[in-house]
């Protein structure tokens, strides 16, 4: 097994050299293994959008998928509701604990009927080599062809509004998954915070969270998992937008309880953990 994994990454590390008119020439054979996945990683994330071929594609997908069975799938029945939780803490002070979870670790790992990807107005995700964001990890986990299909959304776009296009802050876009474990992604442009919080910014990240649900039930999809939209880069504080985040949540499900049976507030911090536990206990 062990050479079968090695030979995929040898085989996707020059396909994608191969690729690549400028790292064409990279010398690889001294790598590491971890040096190999990094490699493959930047690579990937580098790529522009155009031109897949089915030999590297099938080469990424194998790779991938190898990846995936290795961190592990988390299934929808393996995460507890707020309600399984904690409703033998005392007293829940928040509605719907029966729909709701909080669950710590990898987005990438759910296998939920779509995982929400904190993307940029440019929506063709994160280029910077092995980045630490959200929209970096989604897009290396899922492979380049959600690039791809970005890519040819934002162009149809462009041909109907204007070269200058942008995705605007609040919208929800819904995409395939390709090679993570849940059914689609959803792209949502989040505010970023450049000074001080204002009302206009709360909003903004309140019709995020609107925007995707309506997606979701649009699309039949009744499960979903949200990253923490706008912390970390775009620097929205960590209390208030979890505050924002449950409240969202909360009052869409006053109307539209009937579409959902799950909404999951993932979070990889472990203050972000503890904002979201303190909000559901009313302290």
């Amino acid at each position: 097994m062990k050479a079968d994994k090695d030979e995929r990454a040898d085989l996707l590390l020059e396909q994608l050299k191969a690729d690549s008119a400028k790292y064409k020439d990279l010398e690889t054979g001294g790598y590491s293994p971890a040096q190999k996945k990094q490699a493959i990683r930047s690579l990937m994330n580098i790529r522009m959008p155009g031109g897949l071929s089915e030999t590297l594609l099938s080469a990424q997908d194998a790779y991938l998928q190898e990846e995936r069975a290795e961190k592990g799938v988390v299934t929808l029945p393996e995460i507890p509701t707020i309600q399984g939780q904690y409703g033998g803490q005392g007293d829940l002070q928040i509605d719907f604990a029966d729909k709701l979870s909080l669950w710590q670790g990898d987005i990438t790992r759910l296998q939920t009927g779509a995982i929400v990807n904190a993307a940029n107005s440019q929506m063709l995700g994160c280029f910077v080599p092995c980045h630490r964001c959200i929209d970096n990890a989604i897009h290396s986990a899922a492979g380049m062809q959600l690039r791809e299909a970005c890519s040819h959304i934002m162009q149809e776009k462009r041909m109907r509004y204007g070269r200058q296009y942008e995705e605007p802050v609040g919208s929800a876009v819904l995409t395939k998954a390709y090679n993570l474990p849940c059914d689609y992604v959803i792209h949502t442009v989040g505010p970023i915070v450049y000074g001080q919080l204002t009302e206009a910014l709360k909003k903004d990240l309140h019709s995020c969270y609107e925007s995707v649900l309506l997606c979701c039930a649009e699309n039949g999809i009744r499960s979903v998992a949200f990253c923490c939209i706008s912390t970390g880069e775009f620097h929205f504080p960590n209390e208030e937008a979890a505050e924002i985040a449950v409240k969202a949540v909360t009052d869409f499900l006053r109307a539209h309880a009937d579409t959902m049976d799950r909404v999951i507030f993932n979070v990889f911090k472990e203050q972000d953990r503890e904002i979201y536990e303190r909000i559901f206990a009313g302290a």
